[in-house]
């Protein structure tokens, strides 16, 4: 029976980070300030996901007058052609602001976005975990900065929070921030 359900799921979590097991109970930052956290972040690696599959890849976060959180993100594709999605991110409890719930469309599950830790000025560790009837976890994980590029001491400290979380490190995949400059997100 398991192999029959592991068939079925296998094209809904393709390029994702699929495994056994249940999501773990992460940390997720204390003192979170989502004003602070608002702006332009660039993806510098990744988890796999199918749906980030060009380069300069970058989020945009904005705070909207009813309370919720646009979230505008873009990538490129093909050389010159820029692909955005929108979404809408909320904090699901204030006594935590660092765990928001993200969605990109109505038919879509609302996924989880949990801020594992943030300077605001230079990075932010972001991890993903969706359990599927407690057996299996899709993950994701992102490592994002304020510029295209990330000194190897902010990447090392970030790394790190993304090991205490339980993400493999050999399986982040660096996005391609080159060739960026002449076509602003």
């Amino acid at each position: 029976m398991w192999v029959y359900l592991l068939l079925l799921m296998a094209p809904l979590v393709s390029a994702q980070t699929f495994s056994c097991g249940r999501c773990p109970d992460v940390t997720v930052q204390k003192t979170f300030d989502l004003q602070r956290y608002l702006g332009r972040w660039f993806e510098i690696t990744k988890l796999p996901a199918s749906f980030e599959r060009g380069k300069c890849i970058e989020a945009n976060y904005a705070l909207r007058p009813d309370g919720t959180i646009q979230v505008l993100n873009k990538q490129m594709e093909e050389p010159g052609k820029l692909t955005p999605i929108e979404g809408t991110a909320v904090v699901k409890n204030q006594s935590e602001p660092a765990k928001l719930g993200v969605g990109f469309s109505y038919l879509s599950p609302v996924g989880t976005y949990w801020v594992l830790y943030t300077d605001y000025t230079s990075v932010a560790v972001v991890y993903s975990c969706t359990d599927i009837m407690r057996v299996f976890k899709v993950e994701f994980a992102w490592i994002l900065a304020r510029n295209r590029t990330l000194s190897m001491e902010t990447r090392a400290r970030a790394e790190a929070e993304l090991q205490r979380a339980g993400v493999k490190l050999c399986q982040l995949i660096p996005t391609d921030q080159t060739g960026c400059d002449l076509n602003t997100l």
